[in-house]
Formats: C-alpha cells, sequence, structure tokens
C-alpha cells in the first residue's frame, strides 16, 4: 500500500513529511487538506478522525495512522531503506533530536495557524518575536554543531526542520541574514534535489499565483 499524505501546501511540519519521503526515494500519495478553505478542512468530524489534534499532516501508513511530523520522520527512517535521518552515533543522533525540537516545540507553534488567528491584528509582530527569540538560540548551537549540514556532513531531520521554519521567517518578514549560520545551512540544502520537490511551490494543492 501507497502511503497517503493529508497535508497543505504550505504547512511547515506537511513540508518536513514531504522531505523526508523524498530522501528516502519512498513514492506517497497527497490528499489537501485545505487549512483556510471552509473555514479549514481540518476541523471537519471526517478529518477529526483521522487526526484528532485537527492539525495536518496525518499520515496513513502500514497499517496505522501516523500524526506529529517527528513521530513520522523517525518511523520513516526506522521502516526505510536509503539514507539515514538520525546519525548512527547517540551524540549526534541527540544533538539532532535538540534542534528539531528546539524547531518543532519552541519556535513553529507559536506561529501556527491556529495561534496567529486568535491573536488577530498583532499576529505579525507576535510571529516575529517568536521566530528571532528562536533563531536567537539556534544560532550559536549550529555553529558549534554545523558541517555541511545541521550536525556534522550528513543530512538529517535538523535539516528537514530548519528549512521550512526558514521559509515561515521570511514570510513573516524576519531578516535571516542577521543569522549566517542558518542562512548558509538553508542555501544548501535548498539546491538539493529532495528540497526542491517538496517544496510548497511545487504542491498538487498549491495556489496558481504561487506555484514555482
Amino acid at each position: 500500500m501507497t502511503p497517503v499524505l493529508h497535508g497543505y501546501f504550505r504547512s511547515s511540519c506537511s513540508w518536513r513529511v514531504r522531505i523526508a519521503f523524498a530522501l528516502k526515494g519512498v513514492e506517497y500519495d497527497q490528499v489537501p487538506v485545505n487549512l483556510i478553505k471552509d473555514g479549514g478542512q481540518q476541523l471537519t468530524q471526517q478529518y477529526k478522525t483521522l487526526n484528532p489534534m485537527q492539525q495536518v499532516p496525518a499520515v496513513e501508513i502500514d497499517g496505522i495512522t501516523l500524526s506529529q511530523s517527528l513521530a513520522v520522520i523517525q518511523y520513516i527512517d526506522e521502516t526505510r531503506p536509503g539514507p539515514r535521518l538520525l546519525p548512527e552515533d547517540p551524540k549526534k543522533r541527540a544533538q539532532v533530536r535538540m534542534i528539531s525540537d528546539l524547531i518543532a516545540s519552541g519556535i513553529q507553534p507559536l506561529q501556527n495557524l491556529y495561534v496567529i488567528q486568535k491573536i488577530g491584528a498583532e499576529k505579525m509582530q507576535w510571529s516575529q518575536h517568536f521566530i528571532e527569540r528562536g533563531f536567537q538560540a539556534l544560532e550559536p548551537i549550529l555553529k558549534q554543531t554545523a558541517g555541511k549540514y545541521c550536525v556534522g556532513d550528513e543530512i538529517s531531520m535538523a535539516d528537514i526542520c530548519l528549512v521550512p521554519q526558514v521559509y515561515n521567517a521570511e514570510r513573516f518578514k524576519v531578516d535571516v541574514g542577521q543569522y549566517p549560520t542558518i542562512k548558509r545551512l538553508n542555501q544548501t540544502l535548498l539546491d538539493i534535489e529532495a528540497f526542491k520537490v517538496s517544496h510548497p511551490s511545487r504542491q498538487p494543492d498549491t495556489p496558481a499565483d504561487l506555484r514555482a
């Protein structure tokens, strides 16, 4: 059975899963869930049975349904051949998890669509504040851990989390140039095919005016 990704073109959590599938060379089907249309298709009863948190992504794979992108990525890594997304070395693996969690728990949820809808008019300043706060912590960490990529010279789950977060930062008008390590890593990663094919500008549900 081909895995099915229920996601949204611009969702950074959906994008993480798309990158992981692409790096592993796994074919999958996409079912778009429009987070804006009809008041948010993720809020339907039908979708709630798939993911009770009413967020994207939800992934149907190997007879189970998984949500939470880091859990999905680690499952893909543990069950599919191809390049490792978590390093073998325990110290490097811990660093990958630390960076991934910093982004996935410490930055991204604070500018999640549901949160900024509640914030209202102040959403731009709110998002900038929390992205910059996170990047101010992430930059010195990456200075210590990075080689060609976030942790050493192998692509990992940390890189999978970084690129969508930089995309969000740019959407919220954060000057990424203040963070030279983050900027360099992001530019390097965006040249890799798995990051290109999974980009929000190249998805089945990307609106025409945002297509690459």
